[in-house]
């Protein structure tokens, strides 16, 4: 019966997504278990170590469709072992063959490797939805470089910049991550033929040819030392997913914000018969935006496992490592239903400019206070220009005038400015300082990097 948030139905679509429950599916984990089994196999017949039929054999039954993964599951209870049920029906089908089944390696070899060919499965997706939320960030990014919009700092008013900034922002960031998930490859995509503790004893002389060759056969690199006890391959994987999901909770968190009727600035997508309330009819809620902000969470204090999992003792920890079992499938159905989702709402992002100019005048001319103040330092001084300006401000703020009132009633600026001059200075669109350069050259650069590394 269903009772995690991955599995039930009514849920499932806000945490994960059906290509990664398949990819960490039971199903999926055990025959990665069973390739494992095969490559080593065939590797081992090819440097004579086992019969050439024995491997044939074993590739032939070593198929998840042919356990009985209900009798596997409770031969791993009634014998507390996570493996060899899986095994001993594999081999019981190979016959006379099947006592060369997992021949010299350990669970862990197994397990581990398996994990990573799971990883390397679902990195590919993480890598293709990262590039599909890149390239909406794209579009917005050309889209509105001329948009102009309200800056806000410590959640209030600042300056003009344009919302095609603020989405080069974002961009910039998700490029970077897209460098880091390529830059880790060679580091995590690794399997391992170690032997029980790590020493490779049990395979022979030629354990590194052997390995070498296990590992090719399943297109993962070959370490230079076992790592059974050092688990920093997946935990860096899992803190990146970690660091994408904190930027798309970000962005969510903001698009969030910018939805509010306040504000108003952007609405996400709407659908005939999206529901916003069981009372109040009328509501169109962020529904989107808000669940994206919220997965973050959850993913964050996966990857916080996933360094726990780092602290081992000895050469095989199953306190530490069996952590893993849980934190790092579930960082990946976080981060795969955050990226899909984050895609949607980007790709549906409805954004108001005439909402976005209404807000810009809601400062009455105030949010140009510094480049007043940049234009007067030329004539009285930098420091001077700022007390002024600064008294004229809060003069006006507390008497409910408008910015130009406030400047005109100040005794030392009402000589200084004329009318014609406050506009010019007062308006937003000539204030803008790089932002339309900036935009155009995080796109550039992001089609370079994604180019030279796709």
């Amino acid at each position: 019966m269903p009772s995690s948030v991955f599995d039930i139905q009514s849920l499932q679509h806000l945490w994960s997504t059906d290509e990664m429950r398949e990819i960490f599916s039971e199903e999926n984990r055990v025959q990665k278990w069973l390739d494992f089994e095969v490559a080593l196999a065939r590797s081992q017949a090819e440097l004579g170590i086992i019969p050439a039929a024995a491997a044939e054999e074993i590739a032939r039954h070593a198929q998840v469709s042919g356990l009985d993964l209900p009798a596997m599951s409770a031969e791993i209870r009634r014998i507390k072992h996570s493996l060899v049920p899986a095994l001993k029906q594999v081999q019981a089908r190979c016959k006379e063959h099947g006592e060369w089944l997992h021949y010299g390696a350990t669970t862990q070899d197994v397990l581990d490797t398996g994990m990573a060919l799971q990883v390397k499965q679902a990195h590919a997706v993480i890598l293709r939805d990262v590039l599909a939320v890149i390239g909406e960030l794209k579009r917005l990014a050309v889209e509105h470089r001329d948009t102009i919009m309200v800056a806000r700092t410590h959640g209030v008013q600042a300056l003009p910049i344009t919302f095609g900034h603020k989405c080069a922002i974002w961009l910039d960031e998700m490029t970077r991550h897209f460098e880091r998930l390529k830059a880790c490859e060679p580091r995590v995509m690794v399997g391992m033929l170690a032997g029980a503790v790590g020493s490779q004893a049990s395979l022979g002389e030629q354990a590194p040819e052997l390995e070498r060759r296990v590992l090719d056969r399943l297109g993962l690199g070959a370490p230079a030392i076992s790592w059974a006890p050092a688990r920093d391959r997946f935990a860096e994987y899992a803190c990146l997913l970690a660091m994408i999901g904190a930027t798309l909770s970000k962005i969510g968190n903001e698009l969030f914000n910018m939805q509010r009727n306040e504000f108003a600035e952007v609405e996400e997508a709407f659908s005939d018969g999206k529901l916003g309330s069981s009372t109040m009819p009328h509501k169109r809620n962020p529904t989107s935006a808000e669940n994206l902000a919220g997965l973050a969470r959850p993913l964050r204090y996966n990857a916080a496992l996933m360094i726990e999992g780092m602290v081992s003792e000895g050469e095989r920890d199953g306190i530490a490592w069996k952590v893993e079992w849980k934190a790092l499938p579930e960082c990946f159905l976080i981060a795969g239903a955050m990226l899909l989702q984050g895609k949607n709402l980007l790709a549906g992002l409805r954004v108001d400019a005439d909402g976005m100019a209404r807000n810009l005048d809601m400062m009455r001319g105030y949010l140009l206070s510094e480049r007043v103040m940049l234009a007067l330092s030329e004539r009285v001084g930098k420091a001077t220009a700022h007390e002024w300006i600064y008294e004229a401000s809060m003069h006006g703020i507390t008497h409910k005038l408008d910015f130009a009132q406030a400047l005109r009633q100040h005794v030392g600026l009402s000589g200084l400015l004329g009318d014609e001059e406050i506009a010019r200075l007062t308006d937003p669109a000539g204030y803008l300082g790089q932002c339309a350069a900036s935009v155009d050259r995080v796109v550039e650069q992001s089609d370079q990097a994604i180019g030279r590394l796709s």
